[in-house]
């Protein structure tokens, strides 16, 4: 007989609706009543609402929301205004920064000005929602864990289309508005500076990355298999060490080598996924601005071999006595 698993048989929890706790004085009103829903309790919490959006939060929406319609809007006018061949290359649209020789002047509006008016509000929108979300944690009385990790993400995100296109003196080396179109960018941003796999803090942020992917999976399958004990109920854990954290940290001594408590792994896993932004920014950053080529500053730095003399040297013919270029 198999095992009974609760990977996907989640147990929905119903009881009286909850408005949240109190606000304080110069806080907007939460809007809308309650709902439960089964199938968004599949995904978390079944209860929707009500939700609060406060003056913060209501400029963020409005300012993405201009950044979205401007985006989207160039990208239909790049096909004509046709619908159909909107949908049909929309992976392929893109919303290009200035060209090279504007350096960081405002160029005319179809020629990046679109692409600077976009991302300005899109910055803006997320400098709001940061700031929505710090004030929100103080005033449920929470810490600013959130706050800080989402401006991790923000200073990559400023790092690629602000600080080093500011660095670098021109707007034309910031990252287009596109799905293909900015993995196209990474690809020829990599080509260009001889390849970032050489790139240590790229390194770094690859390790990060997949460490904090490993970290996260390992902590949801551990809890998941401790729920039987209430292992889910990670805070009582904490507090009061029970089975479930017992042998949770037994199995991790056995399996993985080092200790892991209730408390540990997420601190663990906040720091590797913040971290993962943090020194890829860096990277970038340097990338240009510091180092040309990081292949060759690799070699240099004993990181990676040259490639051997295999073929014979061949003299350029254009440099040969009598032949002109």
């Amino acid at each position: 007989m198999a095992q009974y698993q609760n990977l996907f048989t989640t147990v929905q929890a119903t009881g009286p609706l909850h408005h949240g706790v109190a606000l304080g004085r110069g806080n907007d009103p939460r809007l809308g009543e309650p709902l439960v829903s089964y199938w968004l309790g599949k995904l978390g919490n079944a209860q929707l609402g009500p939700i609060y959006l406060g003056g913060l939060g209501l400029a963020s929406l409005v300012c993405g929301l201009i950044a979205f319609v401007t985006i989207g809007f160039n990208m239909l006018a790049s096909v004509g205004w046709d619908p159909i061949q909107f949908v049909r290359q929309l992976f392929w649209l893109a919303l290009e920064p200035p060209p090279p020789s504007y350096g960081l002047q405002l160029p005319p509006l179809n020629q990046g000005g679109w692409w600077l008016i976009a991302g300005g509000f899109l910055t803006l929108s997320l400098l709001l929602w940061w700031a929505r979300t710090y004030r929100r944690a103080r005033e449920l009385g929470m810490g600013t864990h959130i706050a800080w990790a989402f401006a991790a993400a923000i200073w990559l995100f400023l790092v690629l289309g602000f600080f080093r296109p500011v660095l670098m003196g021109s707007w034309g080396e910031a990252v287009p508005f596109g799905i293909f179109p900015h993995l196209d960018w990474t690809a020829a941003f990599s080509l260009r500076y001889g390849n970032l796999f050489y790139n240590p803090f790229h390194a770094l942020s690859i390790a990060f990355l997949y460490g904090s992917a490993l970290l996260f999976a390992m902590h949801g399958a551990t809890i998941l298999a401790v729920t039987r004990f209430g292992g889910e109920r990670e805070i009582e854990q904490i507090t009061d060490r029970g089975t479930a954290s017992e042998r949770a940290a037994l199995f991790w001594r056995w399996t993985k080598g080092f200790n892991a408590t209730m408390e540990s792994i997420h601190r663990w896993a906040w720091w590797f996924a913040v971290l993962c932004p943090l020194v890829g920014g860096i990277g970038i950053l340097l990338t240009g601005t510091v180092v040309d080529n990081w292949y060759l500053w690799a070699i240099k730095h004993g990181v990676a071999p040259p490639y051997p003399d295999v073929f014979p040297l061949i003299a350029d013919p254009t440099l040969s006595t009598g032949v002109k270029p």
